[in-house]
């Protein structure tokens, strides 16, 4: 009883010590054990052992942060922001979550550009965009959105566009160009037949920076986008429409009033389309750099009537001039013919044909007698030209020379030629790729040419060779085989005067020697 008496008067001498003595302690020294339970019952709601026990509990040890002085006691954190800390507040907070994802943003934005300088943005960036949110972040970059190409993919071939999916279309089209184009500079359409207008219309409000507008297979432009583009564009400086059925009013009306902007212009020959070439004679685009006029490979007496020196005093500044599969005829003017300044810049001439071509040696000297930078000449097809022609020409810097037959009648080819050599001897040191196929020289002809080329002092020059249906023999072979080291593309195919098992395609310098060592 006596232990049992003092160990009350200790628990009621603790408990005057936190809280004020409310109850009554009498008999509590005949149940020891309750009155210990109810003790810790009543030590568990007192505020203070509360309040250290949390403390206790958030006790972590944390290493001093930057911009902070961390002082850690027995049962509490002290953390003293300093000066220049951008610590906010009397709670410690931990790094933003923002800063981490800048790092993994940007590497996604790097790659993404990878993948659309290979592939194109579309639909690459819109599918990429539906991963996550982070990938809809670096996948909508303006940045990423400068050359986009669309092509016709919202019905299956055949069918007709319901109303309700050609206002997906627009909507498409609309949210695209309020929200992705703002640096937009090259824009495409392919095998588009409906909306054309509304797209091109679109994409000229919203893209300022627009340089470059390209139509294939397309149908349904008319004067409204024309003049939509006219008033929205003015860094408009190429417009590509081959294979596309257009208003040609709206597009001379453009060039009457815009053509100054313009430097580069595709369009494929048709009764209408050849208007445009005569706007351009006319001087519409004074500033013209490349013109390129085509058919289709099938297309039979695609001819065209072409005022040279016209188009000479129009377009000074011409660079690239291409006629691939179209026939020109050239018309000399009455007057000023003798005034015309040539092409001075030009540095490719492409008049390649599938069929059988009047261009004579006089009809090339016209166009090229002050083309003194040419570096490229396609004269595939054009059978009357002679080699005595083109060494006349005042170009010395010649690069690429392709002067292939391969029109399947050979009309104006029985007899045999002579004088290769005075085109490989003119251009011998700078003349990397070369078509001959088909030309009817000489086997002697052809071995001296060779030999043009093997003695030049530069070897790693020539790159391409086509003798494919030449008379080449295989001494003549040989010399320029073992001194171009360059070498990489031979074609043998069709050569009767080499041995059996040799004609055909090389690739490849490995490939090459292997047939070095077979001659």
């Amino acid at each position: 009883m006596d232990s049992s008496e003092a160990e009350a008067s200790t628990h009621s001498e603790r408990k005057e010590d936190t809280v004020p003595s409310t109850s009554n302690l009498s008999g509590q020294g005949e149940e020891g054990p309750k009155s210990e339970k109810a003790s810790l019952k009543r030590k568990s709601r007192e505020p203070t052992n509360a309040k250290s026990k949390k403390q206790k509990k958030a006790r972590v040890s944390r290493p001093a942060q930057l911009g902070y002085t961390v002082h850690q006691g027995e049962d509490m954190l002290l953390v003293i922001s300093s000066t220049t800390s951008q610590y906010d507040g009397s709670a410690w907070t931990p790094q933003k979550k923002g800063s981490k994802k800048k790092k993994p943003t940007k590497r996604k934005l790097k790659g993404n550009q990878m993948v659309v300088v290979q592939d194109g943005a579309v639909p690459f960036l819109c599918r990429v965009g539906r991963v996550c949110r982070l990938w809809n972040a670096a996948a909508s970059s303006p940045v990423l959105w400068r050359d986009v190409t669309v092509g016709f993919c919202w019905i299956a071939p055949g069918k007709n566009q319901l109303p309700k999916t050609q206002k997906k279309i627009k909507d498409t089209v609309n949210w695209l160009a309020e929200n992705r184009f703002s640096q937009l500079r090259d824009f495409s359409l392919c095998h588009w037949t409906k909306n054309v207008n509304h797209a091109v219309e679109v994409v000229s409000q919203f893209c300022p920076q627009l340089r470059s507008l390209k139509l294939s297979y397309c149908t349904g432009l008319t004067v409204g986008a024309f003049q939509s583009l006219g008033l929205h564009c003015r860094s408009l400086q190429s417009i590509n429409f081959q294979y596309s059925e257009f208003q040609v009013e709206g597009l001379l009306e453009y060039l009457e009033h815009h053509g100054s902007q313009i430097k580069q212009i595709w369009f494929t020959h048709g009764l209408k389309n050849d208007r445009l070439l005569t706007a351009i004679t006319r001087g519409y685009c004074p500033d013209l750099e490349l013109l390129e006029i085509n058919t289709k490979l099938d297309s039979k007496d695609c001819e065209l009537s072409v005022y040279i020196q016209a188009l000479q005093m129009a377009c000074p500044k011409l660079k690239t001039f291409r006629m691939l599969n179209v026939r020109p005829l050239h018309k000399t003017m009455r007057s000023g013919a003798n005034s015309a300044p040539g092409f001075p810049l030009l540095e490719e001439l492409c008049i390649a044909t599938t069929s059988y071509s009047y261009m004579t040696d006089k009809d090339l000297w016209d166009i090229l007698f002050g083309s003194t930078k040419l570096r490229v000449l396609d004269l595939r097809g054009c059978s009357r030209i002679t080699p005595s022609g083109l060494a006349t020409l005042p170009c010395l810097e010649l690069e690429c020379l392709f002067w292939g037959q391969y029109f399947s009648s050979h009309v104006g080819l029985s007899s045999l030629k002579k004088g290769l050599h005075v085109v490989t001897q003119k251009w011998s040191q700078t003349l990397q790729q070369l078509d001959i196929a088909n030309q009817l020289f000489t086997e002697e002809d052809l071995e001296i040419a060779m030999s043009y080329l093997a003695g030049t002092t530069e070897a790693d020059t020539l790159r391409s060779l086509n003798l494919s249906g030449t008379r080449i023999t295989p001494s003549a072979l040989r010399s320029v085989i073992g001194q171009m080291t360059a070498l990489s593309y031979l074609n043998l195919s069709s050569c009767r005067y080499l041995p059996r098992g040799l004609k055909r395609i090389y690739r490849g310098q490995e490939d090459i020697r292997q047939l070095l060592e077979k001659l």
